[in-house]
């Protein structure tokens, strides 16, 4: 019997998820293992199989395929696989091969020099490279721009977050930045006692697997390592965590890892049976942040957590028990302090940090800044926000970052979203679970049970607003977040 075109789109769309399982794993390598020698090289590789994938995304048959798929019947199932199959479809056509080429190659160049020049606090090399990506960019999103009929940002922004407009984005910030920096000067805390200590990093490396474990994550299908800047990679079937570690500071190293490991427990646990299809991918970045920040946030820095992650340092580190008392890791683990970099901020500050970068990057890609604004304005948003000065502190500043290095524009609100979403969660959870208490215990698998019900196996079955919808019975509530800070942090 001859194959319909609904088989054939599946059969495309499986190919392409095996050289993109080929490229996750290569963009791993490039950020944990590859000697710095092989860069060039890796960067001309990587830029070809990108060109690969994207003649494999915009083959000229899919056109075909896509309308024939039209008169066939198709179970509701099968019409939402290919609802989401004609989604990337559409989003990849609009791309020149020569642009996706030229933007790979100086992203590569820009994030490869960037890791050096960051240490050296050297705007002025970073922007001959960073221009470029830039430009390139904004060209990409003027593409992206005139055949969706969204203004240049918003085009991008879809990227991460479909259906997510600005005008939305601009609405939630503008009402977080009404009261945030006045909570933020309100639930500060000054006391930053510094306590001289060495963890080896052996050890830490065993108490992240423990906790990794305890979280759900599978060794079977992933694993751990370092990185200069702490990632989630890989793919479902084969995930790849990274994290840096501080021989006088292990708190800093597992909050990264649980932050990872909730991104982890994602990809690990979307459905088997179509994972290697785009119905079968995670929903949206900000539904994916909103799984690292439920761990990292909403679990990790509970009273509860922060007990039985005091048990476990005692555990491991036993000349420090009295260091690592529970008050004394709650104290730290949950100061509201205002600081300079946004992986090591706390979750009331981390939204400032977010709103900034949505600021300049939203004005960029549309054309109303120009890339040499950037330390200016970071330095004015900072100060208005946070109250700090990045004045002629760039590494510190505008270029702590490894987003804007390749291009990714419009990712960033994906963090403060997912914040958002992650607290609707919880609210909801705790409607049918005993968070509490099973946090306390360290059984966590109703937790990661519930959250396999109503998130992961969903997968891109149902829109951002659908999944809100029928995992906590109402569309995005921005309050919940803000009651959830005020609650913990009051």
């Amino acid at each position: 019997m001859a194959s319909t075109s609904y088989q054939k789109l599946v059969e495309h769309y499986q190919s392409i998820n095996n050289f993109e399982h080929l490229h996750a794993i290569c963009g791993w390598d490039q950020a944990t293992m590859m000697p710095s020698g092989g860069s060039d090289s890796r960067a001309e590789a990587m830029a070809e199989l990108a060109v690969h994938l994207h003649a494999l995304h915009t083959a000229p048959h899919l056109a075909e395929l896509f309308d024939n798929v039209k008169q066939e019947e198709l179970i509701p199932s099968q019409q939402v696989c290919i609802r989401e199959m004609f989604r990337v479809w559409q989003m990849k056509t609009v791309l020149p091969s020569e642009l996706v080429k030229a933007k790979s190659l100086a992203g590569a160049k820009c994030e490869h020099q960037w890791r050096t020049q960051r240490n050296e606090n050297d705007w002025h090399g970073f922007i001959k490279n960073f221009a470029p990506v830039v430009a390139l960019s904004q060209e990409e999103a003027q593409i992206r721009a005139t055949a969706s009929e969204l203004t240049p940002y918003d085009a991008m922004l879809d990227i991460y977050e479909p259906g997510m407009r600005s005008a939305q984005v601009d609405q939630l910030f503008d009402d977080m930045t009404s009261w945030l920096p006045q909570f933020i000067q309100e639930a500060s805390q000054n006391n930053n006692p510094q306590i001289e200590a060495t963890y080896s990093i052996p050890k830490q490396a065993q108490l992240a697997h423990e906790l990794m474990t305890l979280l759900g994550f599978n060794f079977d299908h992933g694993r751990l390592d370092t990185s200069v800047h702490p990632f989630c990679g890989g793919t479902s079937q084969d995930t790849r965590i990274t994290t840096r570690y501080d021989e006088a500071d292990f708190v800093n190293a597992m909050m990264g890892v649980i932050h990872e490991t909730g991104h982890a427990c994602y990809e690990q646990n979307l459905p088997k049976a179509i994972n290697k299809l785009p119905v079968g991918k995670a929903r949206s970045m900000g539904i994916h942040e909103s799984q690292s920040l439920f761990y990292e946030m909403q679990i990790a820095r509970s009273a509860e957590f922060i007990a039985l992650l005091s048990q476990r340092a005692a555990h491991y580190f036993p000349e420090y028990t009295s260091v690592n008392t529970t008050e004394n890791l709650q104290t730290q683990l949950q100061r509201v302090q205002p600081s300079l970099i946004r992986v090591d901020a706390d979750e009331v500050t981390y939204p400032a940090h977010i709103i900034l970068r949505y600021d300049i990057e939203r004005d960029i890609i549309n054309g109303k800044i120009n890339a040499t604004d950037i330390p200016e304005l970071w330095d004015l948003k900072m100060s208005q926000l946070l109250g700090i000065s990045t004045k002629g502190n760039y590494k510190d500043g505008c270029m702590q970052d490894i987003h804007w290095t390749d291009g990714s524009f419009g990712y960033f609100p994906s963090y403060t979203l997912g914040a958002m979403y992650a607290a609707q969660f919880k609210h909801a959870m705790a409607k049918v679970i005993d968070i509490s208490a099973h946090i306390s215990s360290g059984n966590f698998t109703p937790i990661y049970d519930w959250l396999n019900i109503h998130i992961w196996q969903k997968a891109s079955t149902l829109t951002t607003e659908e999944l809100l919808i029928q995992a906590t019975g109402s569309a995005l509530d921005p309050h919940i977040f803000q009651s959830h800070l005020r609650q913990r942090y009051r």
